[in-house]
């Protein structure tokens, strides 16, 4: 049996002999139930997605075993925090809490978000490939910092902790797609319900011949990072770090690959929460920009009116973002043609010149504003009501986006253009918790 974290063949620094997707089986280090008090209690969004600190003591007390512990540990600084998760996971392993599975394997994951929909796709572990390669395609720029942590706590754990969203189009009648229909008809390997009401099934396909099918129609493929461009950066970086001849297991990244085709995503907006800007001093220095006027809440009929003001946009001038902090609404429309002019790179192609996020950073941040975009004075929070919350925690200002359409975010991908970071929330996300794998297996 070949070594469970890699796939022999496709180490970096030989040739490229396959160009396109390659979806490698894994064997699945996944919780045992009979040790947990449930599947569900376990799970977590990503670790992204958690809204700290309150989300972490939220998760943290539904299990003791909770996911997070690994994700998101929090005592000490960065260096003891990724050796803490690193016991931890030992720990975990030696006392039967997680167990690798059998054989290798490719998992059929099935999601029913609470309003309806169903999303399916095939968890793997993809061969990692360089932007040159034009095979995965990012979309948004990355920070230093976040890059950095995941890379600290990958090292340490020697664990792909939680899978990347890709997307990519396939072909209804292809071995992906026809796989993925025929093995969710059969009794899943694990069912759970998460608490937002998301049900989660999981299968394993050890079948050889079907796992060639599969490599053999994705290997012409391109796949978009809908969600986790942090962690593909990550991996690329601890794949540096190898030795080009021997990079164990570290030349694959744990992924969900879903075929948008069949299963479109959901493209939703990550806001942001300007934690030392009060209100008053952001609309005080916004009023030459743009059109200011309140709008009542509460927050749902506040949005309503943001997307009003972005309805059918087909031209420039047409940004519009929501304030919210101190209890009100403020919406914002209309930008000054001459100062977004005057802020905004022109050496990029139009559809990324109007982009929100694009006008927000380059005029409001940078230049109205002049708030340092750094972890410490700005959040990146994926839901509206959480982003409000925490900016009437903190006395700050909360900037509700609207999100971006998805053939924008497809055609600046293909043209290699990168947007904005943290411009885009693709769903639905993966859940954490459901399967892990290990990169150097102590088998």
């Amino acid at each position: 049996m070949s070594n469970p974290g890699s796939s022999p063949g496709l180490h970096r620094g030989e040739p490229r002999r396959v160009p396109g997707l390659r979806l490698a089986p894994f064997r699945g280090l996944r919780y045992v139930p009979e040790r947990v008090g449930s599947l569900s209690a376990v799970t977590s969004p990503p670790y992204d997605v958690v809204v700290r600190p309150d989300g972490l003591d939220h998760l943290e007390t539904l299990d003791p075993y909770n996911i997070v512990r690994l994700t998101l540990p929090r005592d000490g600084d960065t260096a003891t925090r990724h050796a803490q998760a690193a016991r931890t996971l030992r720990h975990w392993l030696r006392d039967g809490v997680l167990a690798a599975d059998p054989e290798p394997a490719l998992y059929v994951y099935e999601q029913r978000p609470r309003d309806g929909g169903v999303q399916r796709g095939l968890i793997g572990a993809l061969r990692l490939t360089g932007p040159e390669e034009r095979v995965v395609l990012p979309h948004e720029h990355v920070m230093p910092e976040p890059v950095a942590d995941r890379a600290g706590l990958m090292r340490a754990t020697a664990a792909n902790l939680e899978p990347l969203l890709l997307a990519y189009r396939g072909d209804e009648t292809g071995a992906a797609a026809l796989l993925v229909e025929r093995t969710a008809e059969l009794p899943p390997l694990l069912a759970t319900t998460t608490e937002d009401g998301t049900r989660h099934r999981l299968w394993a396909v050890t079948d050889p011949d079907a796992i060639a099918a599969v490599d053999a129609d994705l290997t012409p493929r391109q796949a978009l990072i809908a969600d986790g461009h942090h962690r593909w950066a990550t991996y690329l970086r601890l794949l540096d770090e190898r030795p080009a001849h021997d990079p164990g297991g570290w030349d694959h990244g744990l992924v969900l690959l879903v075929d948008t085709t069949r299963y479109p995503l959901r493209v939703r907006a990550i806001h942001r929460v300007l934690r030392e800007l009060p209100v008053a001093d952001a609309l005080a220095a916004v009023r030459d920009a743009f059109d200011v006027r309140e709008v009542p809440g509460p927050l749902e009929n506040a949005l309503e009116a943001l997307a009003a003001a972005t309805a059918g946009r087909a031209g420039g001038g047409e940004n519009a973002f929501l304030l919210a902090g101190g209890g009100r609404f403020h919406l914002l429309t209309e930008p000054d043609e001459r100062l977004v002019a005057e802020a905004v790179p022109q050496d990029q192609p139009r559809a990324w010149r109007e982009l929100d996020a694009t006008v927000l950073h380059s005029l409001l941040i940078d230049r109205v504003w002049r708030v340092p975009d750094d972890p410490e004075h700005i959040g990146y929070v994926h839901d509206a009501p959480a982003a409000v919350r925490q900016a009437e925690r903190l006395g700050g200002t909360a900037v509700l986006m609207h999100p971006v359409a998805e053939h924008t975010v497809l055609e600046l991908a293909r043209e290699g253009v990168m947007m904005p970071r943290k411009s885009t929330s693709f769903g639905p996300k993966p859940a954490s918790g459901l399967v892990l794998r290990r990169v150097e297996p102590e088998d």
